[in-house]
C-alpha cells in the first residue's frame, strides 16, 4: 500500500509552528462563537455584533481550512491513520 504525497517537496516551515498556529486559530474559532452567544443575550437579538462575531467564525474556520489544505499540498503536514 502506498502513502499519498505531497506534489511539493517540504518547505522550511517546521510542524511545531503548524500546530501551534492550527490551536490558535480553533481556539479564536471558540473565543468568537462564544462572544456571539454573549452578545445574543446582551443586545437580546436585535444588535449587529451577533451577525459579525458569527461572520468572524465563518471567515477563521474557512481560513483555517484553507491553511491545512495548503500545508497538507506543501507537505508541512501529513495524513495520519490507523492502519
Amino acid at each position: 500500500m502506498t502513502h499519498c504525497r505531497a506534489a511539493f517537496p517540504p518547505a522550511a516551515l517546521p510542524p511545531p509552528a503548524v500546530k501551534i498556529l492550527v490551536i490558535v486559530v480553533l481556539l479564536a474559532i471558540i473565543v468568537s462563537l462564544f462572544s456571539a452567544l454573549v452578545f445574543l443575550y446582551r443586545d437580546k437579538g436585535s444588535g449587529t455584533r451577533i451577525v459579525k462575531a458569527l461572520a468572524l467564525r465563518v471567515a477563521l474556520s474557512v481560513g483555517l481550512f484553507a491553511f491545512l489544505m495548503i500545508s497538507y499540498r506543501l507537505g508541512w503536514i501529513g495524513p495520519h491513520g490507523l492502519r
